[in-house]
């Protein structure tokens, strides 16, 4: 179970690796085994597990019956175990390490998500995905300082004025239960698409526009956005819309990779800081 539960292990079966963290941290979870900084670490790379046997081919009923096999034996070990003692030594050794990152990438089919622990003192980012609409850049993520589930949009448009509103469309679980993977620059059938629409907007701070741009907007979203994209397929694609008054659409196409797994990482807390 040590070499299961370690970062970068691969085995043969892919729900394997998720299966044994999920039973961990349903361990921790009833017998508090860790700090909360190996425990976000766990989580982080539990997520990873989940994307990675979802990409080779593992369906969400066969992770979902391994999360629940992981839950049930957990609520039947005791927490003085002596075999889960030794998990615990062996899990925290493989794990404490992920405190200490600053950086880690976030690798996804076409895109990666970039998450940063590293304190500034103005604006930055936390946890980014980069891509256009168009040759307009768009930058999609967390900020320093903002609420941690509240995702930010900023653009820089080319030639264009301002857009009147923004909003987040993706795949709707209620009308679609299956990912749909048409590709990174495919979205699903608007009649199974749900969207979330930005709370508020504004002149971006210069610390979050992209390198060579002197100025944007800052478009931010309710925090139920972050909770539907973490519920995607890593391999599905999302989008934002930004709308103008003369009836046109820009289009920013995302992929939702392992967004979950970069905001179990960023719950570690800012470098030198608490986990949250």
């Amino acid at each position: 179970m040590a070499l299961v539960v370690a970062p970068g292990v691969a085995l043969a079966q892919p729900t394997a690796p998720y299966y044994e963290r999920s039973f961990v941290l349903a361990a921790d979870a009833r017998c508090d085994l860790f700090q909360p900084d190996v425990a976000a670490a766990l989580s982080a790379a539990t997520q990873q597990a989940r994307s990675a046997a979802l990409r080779a081919g593992t369906s969400e009923v066969e992770l979902r019956a391994a999360a629940d096999r992981a839950l049930s034996r957990a609520g039947r070990v005791a927490c003085g175990d002596p075999e889960l003692t030794t998990v615990r030594q062996r899990v925290e050794h493989a794990f404490a390490g992920w405190a200490r990152l600053p950086r880690m990438e976030f690798p996804g089919v076409r895109a990666s998500w970039i998450a940063n622990r590293v304190p500034a003192t103005g604006a930055s980012w936390t946890l980014t995905q980069a891509s256009v609409t168009g040759a307009s850049p768009v930058t999609l993520g967390y900020t320093a300082g903002e609420v941690s589930d509240r995702l930010t949009a900023v653009v820089s448009f080319v030639g264009r004025p301002r857009p009147y509103a923004a909003r987040i469309v993706l795949r709707d679980p209620r009308r679609a239960p299956r990912a749909w993977l048409g590709g990174t620059s495919d979205l699903p059938p608007t009649s199974v698409r749900r969207g979330f629409w930005a709370v508020s907007f504004g002149n971006a701070e210069p610390g979050l526009l992209v390198t060579g741009k002197q100025a944007g907007e800052a478009w931010r979203f309710p925090t139920d956005a972050a909770l539907a994209l973490e519920q995607l397929d890593p391999r599905e694609a999302f989008a934002i819309e930004f709308l103008f008054r003369d009836d046109s659409v820009a289009r920013a196409v995302f992929e939702a990779g392992d967004f979950a797994a970069g905001r179990a990482f960023l719950s570690l807390g800012p470098l030198g800081g608490q986990a949250t």
